[in-house]
C-alpha cells in the first residue's frame, strides 16, 4: 500500500487508544473522550468489549488485519478510533499505521504495556531486559537471546505458548530457566504463576499472556555465542559450507552494520548470512543458492538460530536472481565466483559505501579475483588454517585448501 504524502493538511483524526483489561475504569479522561468522539471505532472483540458501551459503529478486525487499512485512510479527515492492547507502539499496531498516516494527524493515548506491568510485577529492571514477542513469530526468535543469567520477556501467541518455550528451553539445555507466566495483567482475572522450564507443569494458561524467562545455562547448553565464527558443528552441510575461522574473517571483512542487507551468493549452508543477523536483530540477508536441497538447508538453519524470518532463500543461479533482489549494502560470493560477470554485476548494484567480500578455493575462482583486483583494486589476501590431528601416537598440522579472498567497498 502506498502511503499519503508525510505533509499533514488535516486536524488530528485518527486516535489511537490503548485500553486493558479494566477497560473503560482505566483510560484517561483525554482518552475516553476521544474515543467518545469518534464516528467509527475498530479494535479486536476483546478490545470492543473492554471499551463497552459505544456510541460509534464498531468494526472488529478482519483477518489479515492490514485489509482494514484501506478502509482507514479512506476516512482521513473524519474521526476514528482504533484500540489496541497497552502500548500501541510496543509491538502493536500504532507503528504500522504511522507508517501510513502522518503523525501530526494522530492522537494516541498508550497505556503500560505487558512489558512494563511484568516488569513492576517481576521488580525487572526493563533496560536490562530483553523485550520480544511470539505473537504471530516463529518460537525460536527467542533463542539468540538464550545467554545465561539472561532475562526475557515474551509475549505469547496463545495459552500454549509457555509450554512450548518451556520445552524449547529445556531441549537446548536451559531446564533449569525459570518461567512465569503473567496473565491478563490489570484486570480483575490477573494471575503470576511461575514453574522450572525441565518440570513445567502449569495448565489452563490464558490466551492473552506474557512469559517471563529468568536464564540459567546448564553445562554444555546451546548457547549462541556473541562473536562471529560459529562452530561449524552449529549448521547442518553436505560439506558446502564456509568454515568457522574463515567465516569469522570475512564477516569481519563485510563489516555489517545495523538494518543493512547482504546478498550472500552460492549460499551453501547459510552461515555468512545467518551470521550477519546474529549480529543486530534489524539485519536481513538474502540467501541464493542454486541446489534445492541446499536452500531447504539454509532454511533449517535459520530457524534453529532464531533468524528465519530475516533470511530469504532464493533458489537459482547468482547471476540470474540479481535483478530481482532487494538492494544490497554488502554481498558476500562463496560460491561460483568465477561465473562470468558475476562480481562486476555485484559491483554495480552496490552503493557508494557499500562492501563486497568473495572468496575462492580453486585456480579459476582465484583467477577471477585477481582480474577483479586488477580493474577495480581493493584489497586480496591469502587465507590459510591448520588444525591438529593425531599422527600416529603423535600429533600434527592437517592444512586445509587455502582461500583466496578479495574485499572491496565501493567508492
Amino acid at each position: 500500500m502506498t502511503a499519503p504524502s508525510r505533509e499533514p493538511d488535516h486536524a488530528p483524526w485518527l486516535a489511537i487508544v490503548g485500553i486493558g483489561e479494566d477497560g473503560r475504569a482505566g483510560l484517561s479522561p483525554a482518552a475516553a473522550a476521544a474515543l467518545d468522539a469518534a464516528e467509527l471505532v475498530y479494535g479486536g472483540r476483546r478490545h470492543l468489549a473492554l471499551a463497552a458501551p459505544l456510541a460509534a459503529e464498531t468494526r472488529p478486525w478482519p483477518s489479515p488485519i492490514d485489509t482494514a487499512y484501506p478502509g482507514i485512510l479512506a476516512r482521513r479527515g473524519r474521526p476514528t478510533c482504533i484500540l489496541a492492547t497497552g502500548d500501541p507502539f510496543h509491538y502493536g499496531i500504532g507503528a504500522e499505521l504511522a507508517r501510513l498516516v502522518p503523525a501530526q494527524e494522530i492522537r494516541a493515548f498508550p497505556q503500560p504495556s505487558a512489558f512494563s506491568l511484568a516488569a513492576a510485577r517481576l521488580g525487572w529492571s526493563l533496560p536490562e531486559t530483553a523485550c520480544l514477542t511470539l505473537h504471530g513469530r516463529d518460537l525460536f526468535g527467542i533463542v539468540p537471546h538464550l545467554q545465561p543469567g539472561a532475562r526475557i520477556l515474551t509475549l505469547s501467541w496463545d495459552g500454549a505458548t509457555p509450554a512450548a518455550v518451556a520445552a524449547l528451553l529445556a531441549e537446548r539445555g536451559f531446564g533449569g530457566s525459570r518461567l512465569t507466566v503473567l496473565e491478563a495483567m490489570g484486570g480483575p482475572n490477573e494471575r503470576v504463576r511461575a514453574a522450572r522450564a525441565q518440570n513445567f507443569d502449569l495448565s489452563e494458561i490464558a490466551a492473552l499472556n506474557t512469559v517471563a524467562v529468568a536464564v540459567e545455562a546448564a553445562p554444555g547448553a546451546r548457547i549462541v555465542p556473541l562473536s562471529p565464527g560459529l562452530d561449524d558443528a552449529w549448521f547442518e552441510n553436505d560439506g558446502q559450507l564456509t568454515k568457522a575461522e574463515i567465516r569469522a574473517v570475512t564477516l569481519a571483512a563485510l563489516r555489517p552494520r545495523a538494518g543493512e542487507t547482504l546478498w550472500d551468493l552460492g549460499a551453501g549452508a547459510g552461515s555468512v548470512s545467518i551470521e550477519w543477523c546474529l549480529r543486530h536483530p534489524a539485519n536481513r540477508a538474502v540467501a541464493v543458492e542454486r541446489r534445492p536441497d541446499r536452500a531447504e538447508r539454509i532454511a533449517r538453519n535459520a530457524r534453529a538460530l532464531g533468524v528465519a524470518p530475516r533470511v530469504q532463500v532464493v533458489v537459482g543461479g547468482s547471476l540470474a536472481s540479481l535483478p530481482a533482489l532487494p538492494s544490497p549494502r554488502a554481498v558476500f560470493v562463496g560460491g561460483g565466483v568465477a561465473e562470468p560477470g558475476l562480481l562486476t554485476a555485484c559491483r554495480d548494484a552496490l552503493p557508494q559505501d557499500g562492501r563486497c567480500v568473495a572468496n575462492a578455493v580453486t585456480l579459476e575462482g582465484e583467477a577471477a579475483l585477481l582480474a577483479a583486483f586488477s580493474e577495480a583494486g581493493g584489497a586480496l589476501r591469502r587465507l590459510s588454517v591448520a588444525h591438529a590431528v593425531p599422527v600416529g601416537g603423535l600429533t600434527g598440522w592437517r592444512p586445509a585448501m587455502p582461500i583466496t579472498q578479495w574485499v572491496w567497498t565501493k567508492p
